[in-house]
């Protein structure tokens, strides 16, 4: 819906998306006159997404040495001109976080895949996902808690993060698995939908030369269940972002031990509920991680 697009910000929206303080963003507009801010009737400033972009490439600028007094003396053009330059060093990763919001503010894909095909001509794709990928999602979950995005440019962003995913974890698809000890299945519980952590890891596991089945969102246990049939020596794998709820988690972690764990099957669980399992009493064939990177080693 077009009211959901954000295209006019508060002073405090500024700093969550650039990282400068309301205070210094104020003194910088006083002594060198760098936004020039619209008012409302009540004299609030509100800024438009020029502003925006325009504060972005001075606070890069900015952590590149250059001094706001010198900034603010230059012609507008000059500004971006000094910002091409960085990135064309290949060497700035702010910028790449930078551009990708950018991209998500004005929704433009032509700029999400520019960023991306730089990033990538000097990476590989698993660096991209870990260097500016991974803090770029971190700062998206904050801004929307804070209400400086709207759902709708996080939706956007996290879209385009998730097909780069799946391009590159179809190429590996196609391989036939190296390693046929352990067959990783991938799933959310039930009414968890943030699948873009899930994703990511079917990438590394079949990198590393295993078979997936990636089921996906909102799956529940007894559907898991029909696996152990077909199966044998099976990872079950799931991410508890926001899901179960910390009432039910550790009856729901008993439940899958003991509808899942046939045989030489294991349970892994990461996310952020998962700090409210009581990990007394767990089997040792449940394993709680703290971080993807944990995960990704134990592969």
């Amino acid at each position: 819906m077009i009211n959901n697009i954000k295209t006019v910000f508060s002073i405090k929206d500024l700093e969550n998306l650039s990282g400068i303080k309301a205070h210094t963003i104020r003194i910088w507009e006083k002594r060198y006159n760098i936004l020039e801010p619209m008012r409302t009737d009540t004299n609030i400033r509100f800024y438009n997404l020029y502003n925006l972009q325009k504060l972005l490439n001075i606070t890069l600028l900015h952590e590149y040495g250059y001094k706001i007094s010198k900034i603010a003396t230059y012609p507008e053009e000059k500004i971006p001109q000094l910002v091409r330059e960085i990135i064309s060093k290949k060497n700035s990763q702010n910028y790449a976080i930078t551009s990708f919001k950018m991209a998500m503010m004005n929704f433009d894909q032509e700029l999400f895949f520019n960023t991306f095909d730089w990033l990538i001509s000097e990476k590989t794709f698993k660096e991209v996902f870990k260097e500016h990928f991974l803090p770029l999602l971190k700062e998206l979950g904050l801004l929307w808690q804070s209400e400086t995005i709207t759902p709708a440019n996080e939706h956007f962003m996290s879209h385009l993060i998730k097909q780069k995913i799946l391009i590159y974890t179809e190429s590996l698809q196609i391989r036939k698995p190296t390693k046929t000890d352990r067959i990783f299945v991938l799933s959310l519980p039930l009414n968890e939908i943030h699948q873009i952590g899930l994703l990511y890891l079917q990438y590394e596991i079949l990198d590393r030369g295993y078979k997936t089945i990636y089921l996906g969102e909102s799956m529940p246990i007894e559907n898991l269940q029909d696996l152990t049939r077909h199966f044998e020596n099976i990872t079950f794998i799931s991410f508890m972002t926001v899901q179960p709820d910390r009432s039910v988690i550790n009856q729901y972690v008993k439940s899958m031990g003991q509808k899942l764990l046939q045989k030489n099957n294991e349970i892994w669980l990461m996310g952020k509920m998962v700090e409210h399992i009581d990990q007394n009493g767990l089997s040792e064939r449940i394993r709680i991680f703290d971080s993807m990177e944990e995960t990704i080693n134990m592969i």
